[in-house]
């Protein structure tokens, strides 16, 4: 009989140590459910060889592809505004792999907002840059 009164003794104590064991999960669950912090990333630096790089401007860009691969083409158009009379010659071709067009989105995205926080939000619309003045001539230009 003794081993009665030992049993829910040790019973008790055991639901009480698995409530407890409980009551602390549960609390640890919220720091649980956060988000995991990744390791901090080292930054790289590559080496690059540019002492043979070939420089030119461009101020148009048509991208076009297929599904393993991204074909950029960049060129000069000498009629920003309005639609070129004559067509838009293509000087250089860049073709990449999805992945690399990623890494690269992820790169001008980081230096556009960079230099927007600096000297204020880019207008890609050419009409809404163009002063009042520079419309009417436009507009006579056309007419």
């Amino acid at each position: 009989m003794a081993k009665k009164s030992e049993t829910p003794d040790a019973e008790a104590k055991a639901e009480e140590a698995t409530d407890d064991a409980a009551k602390d999960q549960a609390a640890e669950k919220p720091e649980a459910a956060e988000t995991p912090k990744a390791p901090p990333q080292q930054q790289v630096q590559v080496q690059v060889d540019d002492s043979e790089v070939l420089c030119c401007y461009s101020n148009f860009c048509r991208v076009t592809g297929s599904p393993e691969e991204l074909i950029i083409d960049f060129g000069l158009n000498p009629q920003p505004t309005g639609i070129p009379q004559n067509p838009i010659k293509v000087s250089q071709r860049i073709v990449v792999n999805f992945y690399t067009a990623k890494r690269l989105l992820a790169a001008l995205q980081m230096s556009v907002q960079r230099h927007e926080q600096v000297f204020g939000v880019l207008e890609t619309d050419v009409s809404k840059r163009v002063t009042p003045q520079q419309q009417q001539l436009q507009q006579q230009q056309q007419q």
